[in-house]
């Protein structure tokens, strides 16, 4: 707030003195009074008018440079009117109830939204859980059926639409839980060989079926949550498998760098467009690559990325088109870890 917007705001008190000075004068100079005691007067009228003018100035300014200070501070700004500084002038007094009650507004809006939200993840969740129940039965009735020769190659097809199924499936529950990961996860020694051969041993039929062959060495043990691990390589296998080339080719393997261990996940596939590596991990990105496939959603690498940013796992992705892609996960090492 500065002296010419509140001189502004001032300008009809300003023109309603100058008004009654004009009239004064000229009501003691047609009653005969005195030139220099009307001069006087005036002079002295401005001097109070000055004054009273400063002072309100001074006054406003410091209630409301107290209130940006208040605003700047606040996580939640929507709360002002709660922390607003008191003051004795009855327009704030007004502003400030109604501040109060619009806020109050505001706080039951969110908190209708927030417990729209809650039981929408919660009611995902239970719909995972019973749909998970059917895809278990449709896997033994697979794994019984791989027993006979006649109908083996059904019984395999059926097992790899009963994995897609699952695939998607886990994907809409970590979405749903994506939010609160810090409830669902246990940070423990995880072996990345182990938990890379269990990805893959997962989609085994997947990669037999389009003739994948898979080289991994990952030596290294990190400490994360293995389970949100798996979902992020698994999501990264998926994608190299739907944009395979030729006779598809994996390596995943591990390294030392400085801060910890990284990760790497390469393929030889059709690689990512240069205009489009900056923008894979974005919600609903699909990319040329992705509009050529059909149910491609563009929220498996979103979901790796929001998983990992909350894990505290950095990725990233290194692409050459028509060469293949290296995806990388940098895992940290934590400074008690380091002493141990």
């Amino acid at each position: 707030m500065n002296l010419k917007d509140f001189l502004k705001d001032k300008c009809l008190i300003l023109i309603l003195h100058v008004v009654c000075m004009a009239v004064l004068t000229a009501f003691l100079r047609i009653t005969g009074y005195h030139r220099a005691n009307t001069v006087l007067i005036l002079i002295f009228w401005w001097m109070i008018l000055g004054a009273w003018l400063l002072a309100a100035y001074l006054q406003r300014r410091k209630f409301f440079g107290e209130a940006e200070r208040i605003l700047e501070e606040m996580d939640q700004r929507y709360l002002l009117g709660e922390v607003l500084p008191d003051s004795f002038r009855l327009e704030d007094r007004l502003y400030r109830d109604m501040i109060r009650r619009s806020n109050k507004s505001v706080i039951e809006r969110l908190r209708r939204m927030e417990d729209g939200q809650k039981e929408y993840r919660e009611y995902i969740e239970n719909w995972v859980h019973e749909v998970k129940a059917p895809i278990t039965a449709i896997s033994l009735l697979c794994e019984n059926g791989r027993r006979g020769q006649g109908e083996r190659e059904y019984f395999r097809a059926l097992s790899l639409e009963n994995q897609k199924i699952e695939n998607y499936v886990d994907m809409a529950l970590y979405y749903a839980r994506s939010e609160n990961v810090y409830k669902d996860y246990q940070i423990r020694e995880t072996d990345l060989q182990q938990a890379v051969s269990g990805v893959l041993e997962k989609n085994r039929l997947l990669l037999i079926q389009n003739r994948v062959r898979a080289e991994v060495d990952c030596p290294d043990r990190v400490y994360t949550d293995r389970k949100w691990v798996e979902f992020i390589v698994n999501q990264i296998i998926l994608n190299s498998v739907k944009y395979r080339r030729g006779l598809p080719v994996f390596r995943i393997y591990t390294k030392r760098s400085e801060n910890g261990v990284v990760l790497v996940l390469e393929d030889n596939g059709v690689g990512i467009p240069p205009e489009d590596v900056s923008r894979i991990f974005e919600k609903g990105f699909t990319g040329s690559n992705g509009r050529g496939h059909e149910r491609s959603t563009g929220m498996g690498l979103y979901l790796c990325r929001e998983l990992s940013r909350k894990l505290g796992i950095g990725i990233r992705a290194e692409s050459r088109y028509g060469e293949g892609t290296a995806m990388v996960l940098e895992f940290p090492v934590s400074r008690y870890i380091a002493r141990e």
